[in-house]
């Protein structure tokens, strides 16, 4: 059983080789007003994903900003070798879930209180190559 499960460890291992990820976890935004940004990065290249991000008004963008940094990063770690450039990068999944939720009491008229979920969420972001470098 431990050569097995070694072995598939190491399949495993290579196939993540060409994989690289970020995840930004407890990010205090709701997932919906992330999920805003994210839909607008989903599927483009890194170039293309910075730039829109660079003159989103949202503080979303920011924050996914850095996270599109941290996963550039990552992959550079694991290809030495590799050009950032020459890889074509792209964002191949983004996934927006919710974290944990603060909640709060707000008081109410006629001795009442309303409950005020402040919102949090994980997001995670999964970068692909498009390999066009040898022919």
């Amino acid at each position: 059983m431990g050569v097995r499960k070694r072995q598939t460890a190491e399949r495993l291992k290579e196939e993540k080789k060409s994989i690289a990820f970020a995840k930004l976890n407890n990010c205090p935004t709701s997932p919906r007003k992330m999920r805003l940004v994210a839909d607008i990065i989903r599927g483009k290249k890194v170039e293309d994903a910075l730039n829109i991000l660079k003159f989103s008004s949202k503080e979303a963008a920011r924050r996914l900003d850095k996270l599109v940094l941290s996963a550039v990063s990552n992959w550079q770690a694991k290809n030495e070798d590799g050009d950032v450039a020459d890889a074509g990068l792209f964002i191949k999944e983004i996934r927006v879930d919710g974290g944990t939720m603060l909640k709060r009491l707000r008081p109410a008229p006629q001795g009442r209180a309303h409950r005020i979920r402040k919102r949090s969420n994980h997001v995670t972001l999964v970068l692909g190559e498009s390999n066009t470098e040898k022919k």
